[in-house]
């Protein structure tokens, strides 16, 4: 069963909690495979997305989850916002709250900004991504589609690699996966690799070759270059040669392993082309699987049965 208002992080959720969440997840997918995707299931019911940084799948997805279930859909963008004239996040919160809207969908660059909110609305928040911290529904998405995919997450090993250090999905990956049971492999160069390392408790290389021998998954992250303070590798042609996804390294993974990125792909520097769009890419199957997720997440939060 699902008791929490806000949906803020994968960190501290429960391995029924997540797997409610996974199971409602696939159920609503197929109304993604209908002629018909419209429901009346949040009928009545009003979502705000709110998003203060760029975003093509999530805010999307979002999106098409709230209109395929019926719900009153209102969008907000920093260039449309009373935030461009000053208008302080506490200000905006209690705005939105005047609105009375019932759940607010919200991507922020600072960590802390949805929990923030969460904390001063009676409406549901879910995080859409803050900053450095966590992006939930897509941690969930990734799960969802390993489990899809592979049977189960219960021992798998899952190897993520790259900028470790700015990635959102990687922490919101590591808690989910580690609390369903799978065994997390981080890698990345040591000028992308967080300081807290030892918080996370699982294995971490400075070489790809290491973390990718033998594992189930492959998860690669792009590189984060709008929140790096500085060049962190020297070009993108040596990022690439020491740090890409090629075949040849690929190879070191099972047979069966799973190719996955959450986007937006930088063909040519973590990941090419043939490996992107090859036969153990899922990479499209968890965009698919993004539009479940954030449908399972708005019944749950907003207490309505699937059915």
């Amino acid at each position: 069963m699902w008791h929490r208002k806000d949906l803020l992080g994968l960190e501290g959720l429960t391995r029924p909690e997540l797997e409610t969440i996974l199971d409602r997840a696939e159920r609503l997918k197929d109304i993604l495979a209908q002629p018909e995707k419209k429901r009346t299931t949040l009928r009545g019911r009003s979502v705000l997305t709110l998003f203060f940084e760029a975003s093509t799948r999530t805010r999307t997805s979002f999106e098409m989850a709230g209109k395929f279930l019926s719900a009153d859909l209102t969008s907000i963008s920093p260039s449309t916002s009373s935030a461009q004239k000053g208008e302080t996040l506490l200000d905006t919160a209690r705005n939105l709250e005047a609105m009375g809207f019932d759940l607010v969908v919200m991507r922020h660059q600072f960590s802390g900004a949805p929990q923030f909110l969460a904390e001063r609305l009676a409406a549901h928040v879910i995080n859409a991504g803050d900053g450095l911290h966590e992006h939930p529904t897509q941690g969930l998405l990734d799960m969802m589609t390993i489990r899809e995919k592979k049977g189960r997450l219960d021992g798998l090993q899952v190897a993520i690699i790259g900028d470790i250090a700015h990635s959102r999905v990687a922490r919101s990956d590591l808690w989910g996966l580690r609390a369903m049971g799978a065994q997390v492999r981080l890698a990345g160069p040591a000028t992308m690799l967080p300081d807290d390392l030892s918080a996370f408790g699982v294995d971490t290389f400075t070489r790809p070759e290491e973390a990718l021998e033998g594992a189930d998954v492959v998860m690669m992250l792009r590189v984060q270059l709008e929140r790096q303070q500085r060049g962190l590798f020297p070009t993108p042609h040596e990022y690439s040669r020491f740090w890409g996804l090629t075949p040849e390294r690929l190879r070191l993974a099972k047979p069966d392993a799973l190719v996955m990125h959450p986007g937006p792909l930088n063909r040519g520097l973590e990941i090419p082309t043939e490996v992107a769009d090859g036969d153990q890419s899922v990479i499209l199957e968890q965009v698919t699987n993004g539009v479940a997720v954030r449908m399972a997440c708005l019944t749950l939060l907003l207490g309505v049965d699937d059915k």
